[in-house]
């Protein structure tokens, strides 16, 4: 049922337009009680999230440190300048972060306009009338004027339904940031370890080719058997098979990396220098507070959907209730044609009054959405909770990761140092003929294969780093013409 005021009608019905005032006087007593019963917005639930208070696996903070890593430039610990640059020019070229930018630069456009429907607003319009009996037209010209009011908590929900969507726009500007500088130090730290696998395995195949010589020189001089031969073989075979997994990586890395940077083909740097492994060396986190995990990008957009949920929620309450207004409309006929005669004589005809439109009878259909929005809500506040506890495990696993590897490189480096000892004993040994040129060849393999596992040490190290600072979401701080602005802020605060 919609009450509002009578336009063209009015013109020649005046009596049918009194009635319908005075029918709204009538319902003014009921509409008011109707309003005092639902005027507030439906209450945001508590969403509590099951963030623990100390780390599991996080080391002691030595006195000193500061409060909070540093998320900014987390990738400058590894000190490489060549990372740092292509993080530079992937956060220029990338296209995936450009399109989130533009879409976040979109709802930031109509979240400043979000709450404009509750303002008055002003239409022009234009129509042509024909009596039934075909005997007068008019052509009527008029203003109308509508300005619905915001009951029903309808103001407050329209806000959080805005804030909802800027939130989760702005969570999925910052997660292509996370994962493309992720991604750039992902990259280039498996591009860089298996290019020096690449260079050892290559000088670990020209030893085994050396070694197999040897034999075959023992084996025709009776001093080795086939066996012996058959085995040197199978070693040279192993090593050129495992030889073919660097150079995958490398292809398929420098491919990414040129992805990322937002061009067709890597640079020709990246494959003809070979430069040196990043490494951390003997970096450690000094500490980690739990509302890091706030900065992570599923955990934005899981609060993101919260919003919305309540929004919907607190809108599909509101329809339940009446939409009341002020209403006013100027209207200026001109009679066209009057028994086949053309006449230019005019009426003008100013209305204003409530306007109502009061559901009656849908069979249940609007409370059964607002119930519907309200189980939407509550799933969407559980969302947010298990993806706290995802993030918190993830970060868990990461600190864990990291704490173990790096035992594992330092174990590693043991084990490098000792068998170069070894290999250098050997070498003395072969000099003072003490010592053949094959026992030196295996010497040379197992030096080489000890750099090996060292390399891998290192780099599952920095990657376990590269993940520990994408699980607390980290990435370099939005630029100013991005970040949200001071009164997005502050409605957001009104919004909860």
């Amino acid at each position: 049922m919609v009450l509002q005021p009578v336009h063209e009608s009015a013109l020649r019905h005046p009596l049918r337009f009194g009635r319908l005032s005075m029918t709204c006087l009538r319902l003014l007593p009921a509409l008011s009680l109707t309003l005092l019963a639902g005027c507030s917005a439906t209450p945001l639930p508590a969403l509590k999230p099951p963030v623990p208070q100390t780390w599991r696996n996080a080391p002691a903070a030595p006195a000193g440190s500061p409060a909070r890593p540093d998320l900014h430039s987390w990738w400058q610990a590894f000190n490489d300048p060549d990372l740092n640059a292509l993080v530079e020019r992937a956060l220029d070229g990338n296209l995936d972060k450009a399109a989130a930018s533009e879409r976040l630069l979109a709802v930031r456009v109509l979240y400043s306009h979000a709450t404009d429907k509750y303002l008055p607003s002003l239409r022009a319009d234009t129509n042509q009338v024909i009596q039934p009996d075909a005997s007068a037209s008019y052509f009527i010209v008029g203003f109308d004027a509508v300005w619905e009011l915001p009951f029903f908590g309808a103001l407050k929900s329209t806000r959080r339904l805005a804030s909802g969507n800027l939130e989760a726009a702005q969570a999925q500007w910052q997660s292509a940031y996370v994962t493309l500088v992720a991604e750039v130090a992902r990259c280039w730290i498996e591009l860089r370890t298996a290019q020096q696998q690449a260079r050892l395995l290559i000088a670990v195949r020209d030893a085994d080719r050396e070694k197999l010589r040897l034999v075959q020189v023992r084996a025709n001089l009776k001093l080795a058997s086939a066996t012996d031969v058959a085995a040197a073989e199978a070693e040279l075979a192993r090593t050129e098979i495992a030889l073919t997994d660097p150079q995958r990586a490398i292809n398929a890395n420098a491919q990414q990396l040129a992805v990322l940077l937002g061009q067709s083909e890597p640079d020709p740097a990246w494959l003809e220098n070979a430069g040196t492994q990043p490494e951390l060396g003997n970096w450690q986190i000094t500490s980690a507070p739990a509302d890091l995990l706030r900065t992570r990008p599923e955990i934005a957009s899981a609060e993101a959907d919260v919003f919305r949920a309540a929004g919907e929620a607190g809108l599909s309450r509101a329809d339940i209730y009446p939409h009341i207004g002020l209403g006013s409309s100027l209207d200026w006929s001109v009679n066209l044609l009057h028994h086949h005669q053309f006449f230019r004589s005019g009426d003008g005809i100013f209305s204003f009054g409530p306007v109502v439109d009061m559901p009656l009878f849908d069979w249940g259909l609007r409370v059964a959405q607002a119930h519907s929005k309200a189980h939407e809500l509550k799933a969407a506040v559980y969302a947010y909770r298990q993806a706290v506890l995802q993030g918190v495990a993830e970060t868990e696993t990461a600190m864990g990761d990291l704490q173990q590897l790096q035992l594992r490189e330092d174990a590693a480096e043991r084990a490098v140092q000792a068998i170069d000892s070894s290999t250098a004993a050997v070498d003395k040994r072969r000099g003072l003929g003490l010592s053949s040129t094959l026992e030196w060849q295996g010497a040379l393999i197992a030096q080489q294969n000890a750099q090996l596992e060292l390399i891998s040490a290192r780099a599952e190290r920095d990657l376990a780093y590269v993940s520990l600072y994408k699980a607390f979401g980290g990435a370099p701080l939005p630029p100013a013409n991005i970040a949200v602005n001071d009164d997005a802020s502050s409605h957001k605060k009104d919004a909860r």
